[in-house]
């Protein structure tokens, strides 16, 4: 997965100078961002503060681990069906 070279408090920035009244044309070519970029962030981030972003980041790490290893334990659950099915 590609990481932003942006940082949360970065974006958070951003954000904030945009709801300060500055056009997000300047916004976006001054910061070297794309408008849909900009306005990706601003759904997903718009009203937060700091802690809030650190918490969903934490909780998208910990909900990727989740997906990860329900895989891996559907895989195993899958191997000894077709292992028993086998022998049977």
């Amino acid at each position: 997965m590609k990481t932003s070279r942006f940082r949360g408090s970065q974006i958070l920035g951003i954000l904030k100078q945009a709801e300060a009244g500055a056009p997000v044309p300047e916004i976006c070519r001054e910061h070297g961002i794309s408008s849909a970029t900009f306005y990706k962030w601003r759904s997903k981030y718009g009203g937060m503060d700091a802690s809030l972003m650190v918490r969903l980041k934490e909780l998208e790490d910990e909900n990727r681990r989740l997906k990860k290893m329900y895989a891996e334990e559907r895989l195993k659950a899958e191997i000894i069906k077709e292992a028993l099915e086998k022998k049977a």
